[in-house]
């Protein structure tokens, strides 16, 4: 499973067992992180998730702040109280690939608010995936 983390939407992602394709599952819009937290594991106990990563936002240098931080601070909660190992991974790109693509299948308003965090998340754990195969892992 995929986690897109944002102040005010969250984005959910998940794969099937082979792990050969990422599919979005929702955006949760929760402000509270304790709660955010809980959802997220329900998700991820309900789908019987073996592994969670959580997109790590890093600046184009490659440094991180504060985003970076709350997204740890997030997967350590994660895996706390779910008891699911957790992992970051960098998602440089990821919301403006998932815009991208919006705008190639001209998604506007709305909907395309709805739909963008969940669409980063879905981003996020094909690259994933993909790096797993690619290094072997």
């Amino acid at each position: 499973m995929a986690v897109d983390y944002g102040k005010a939407r969250t984005g959910i992602a998940v794969c099937d067992k082979s792990e050969m394709l990422a599919s979005p599952v929702c955006t949760i819009k929760e402000y509270n992180t304790d709660i955010l937290v809980n959802k997220i594991c329900e998700i991820a106990l309900e789908r019987k998730c073996e592994i969670i990563v959580v997109g790590l936002p890093r600046n184009m240098d490659g440094t991180e702040g504060e985003s970076a931080e709350n997204a740890r601070q997030l997967a350590v909660s994660i895996e706390e109280q779910s008891g699911i190992k957790t992992v970051m991974y960098d998602e440089r790109c990821t919301t403006i690939t998932a815009h991208n693509f919006l705008n190639d299948v001209d998604a506007r308003g709305k909907k395309r608010k709805n739909i963008v965090d969940t669409l980063a998340a879905t981003i996020i754990l094909q690259d994933f995936m993909n790096y797993k195969k690619n290094n072997g892992i």
